[in-house]
C-alpha cells in the first residue's frame, strides 16, 4: 500500500521530474527502531551503506545504528561527511592502497580484511602513517547442512573472491601473535556468507561462524572479542508484506551471545533496513501490443532500479490512473501488462504480467514499491 503522502507526491510531480525516488523517512526510522529493540545489548547494528547511501537516509538512521559499513573509498568519504561521528567499518574485496590510506586518515574503526596481501598493504600503510587500526579477518567459511542452499546470493561456503580461505586462517593469525603486523590489532572475525536467508537459517549460520571463530581463538590462545556475522536478511519482493523475523533473530543472537561471554556480535544489514521506505515513481510513455502481449514503456528503467534485472524478479508496483482521459493515448487491452524501461535492451524489464483490469494508458503513473535499496 502506498502511503498517502507518497501517493500525493507521485501524482503531483511534473512529468519532467519523473522518474523520481520518494522516501518515507519516518517509516525508515520506525523500522530501524524496531530492529534495534529486537537485538540484545551485546549485538551491534551497523547499516551497510551500499544498500542506499543517500545523505538523508544516513542522517535518518544515525541515532538508530551503532555505525556504518562502507565498501569503497568514495562511499567512505561520503558517509564520513554525511554522518560524522559514528564508527565506520571498511569492507570490500578490492581496497586500493589509496583507499586504505584515506581510511586510516579518517580513523576507520574496523577494517574487514579479505586477504593476506590486503593485510600486508594495511600493515605497511599503518606503519608509514603512524596510525593504528582494528582488524576483523573476513573468512570464506564452509557451512554444513545445506544452510546456504536456496539463498538469493551466496558469497561464501564455495569458491568465491570474498574473504580468506579457512585453510590460511592459522598462518594469518600467527602473523599477529608473532608481531608481524605491529600497528594492527586483531579484534575478531567477519563472515558474510549469503544474502536472502530467513531468520532460522541466519541464526544457524551465525552460530556456526561464532563457534568456528571461538575454535580459532582457542587454538592460538588469544581473545577474539568481536564477531561480525554479516547481513543478508531476506527481503521478499513477491510478498512485500512478509518481513524478516527480527524478534526471533534477536532472541537467537541473544542465546549465541550467552554461550560466548565476552564476545560482541555485530550484524550489518542493508537492504532489509531501507528497502521498504522507498518508492520509484514514473510515467507511462507508450503502450504497445506485440505478438499477443501488452507492453508499457515507462520513463527510466533498470538503470535506476536495478533489483528486477539483478535479482530476476518483478518489482511490486501500483498504477495511478491519469485523472484526465485522452482517447488519443494508446491503451492496454485490460489484461496483464509487462512494464519496461527506455533502454535499448530486452533485459530492461521492471515487472512482468502486471494485472491492470481497467487497462493501462500512456500518461498513467506507476509507483514501484520496495525501492529504498540497491
Amino acid at each position: 500500500m502506498i502511503p498517502p503522502a507518497v501517493h500525493r507526491l507521485a501524482r503531483s510531480l511534473p512529468a519532467g521530474r519523473l522518474p523520481a525516488y520518494l522516501y518515507d523517512l519516518g517509516a525508515l526510522r520506525e523500522h530501524a527502531r524496531r530492529i534495534r529493540e529486537a537485538l540484545p545489548e551485546r549485538v551491534e547494528l551497523y547499516y551497510a551503506a551500499k544498500a542506499n547511501p543517500e545523505a538523508e537516509i544516513l542522517a535518518a538512521l544515525a541515532d538508530r545504528v551503532d555505525g556504518f559499513e562502507v565498501a569503497s573509498g568514495g562511499e567512505l568519504a561520503h558517509v564520513a561527511d554525511a554522518a560524522p561521528g559514528l564508527p565506520l567499518a571498511f569492507g570490500g574485496p578490492g581496497k586500493t592502497p589509496e583507499e586504505i590510506e584515506s581510511a586510516l586518515r579518517l580513523g576507520v574503526a574496523r577494517f574487514h580484511v579479505e586477504s593476506a596481501h590486503e593485510l600486508a598493504v594495511l600493515a605497511h600503510s599503518a606503519a608509514r602513517s603512524g596510525a593504528r587500526a582494528g582488524v576483523l579477518l573476513r573468512f570464506n567459511l564452509p557451512v554444513s547442512g545445506g544452510l546456504l542452499d536456496g539463498s538469493a546470493l551466496a558469497m561464501g561456503g564455495r569458491p568465491a573472491p570474498f574473504g580468506i580461505d579457512p585453510s590460511e586462517a592459522d598462518a594469518v593469525v600467527r602473523g599477529f601473535t608473532d608481531g608481524a603486523y605491529g600497528r594492527l590489532e586483531l579484534r575478531g572475525v567477519h563472515a558474510h556468507l549469503a544474502s536472502g536467508l530467513d531468520a532460522p537459517r541466519q541464526l544457524a549460520v551465525a552460530g556456526s561462524v561464532v563457534r568456528w571463530s571461538a575454535g580459532l581463538a582457542a587454538r592460538h590462545g588469544i581473545a577474539l572479542p568481536e564477531v561480525n556475522v554479516g547481513g543478508g536478511m531476506s527481503v521478499d519482493y513477491a510478498r512485500p508484506g512478509r518481513r524478516f523475523d527480527w524478534t526471533a533473530y534477536g532472541k537467537g543472537l541473544g542465546r549465541i551471545a550467552d554461550d560466548h561471554p565476552g564476545v560482541t556480535l555485530r550484524i550489518e544489514p542493508g537492504r532489509a533496513v531501507s528497502a521498504y521506505c522507498g518508492w520509484y515513481a514514473t510515467e507511462v510513455l507508450d503502450v504497445k501490443h506485440s505478438h499477443g502481449e501488452d507492453f508499457a514503456v515507462v520513463r527510466g528503467g533498470t538503470h535506476h532500479l536495478r533489483t528486477p534485472a539483478a535479482k530476476g524478479h518483478d518489482q511490486p508496483c501500483a498504477v495511478l490512473a491519469a485523472e484526465e482521459w485522452d482517447r488519443s493515448r494508446p491503451m492496454s487491452r485490460g489484461g496483464p501488462v509487462t512494464l519496461v524501461g527506455q533502454l535499448c535492451t530486452p533485459k530492461d524489464v521492471l515487472a512482468r504480467a502486471v494485472p491492470v483490469p481497467g487497462g493501462l494508458r500512456a500518461g498513467d503513473r506507476v509507483v514501484f514499491a520496495m525501492a529504498g535499496a540497491y
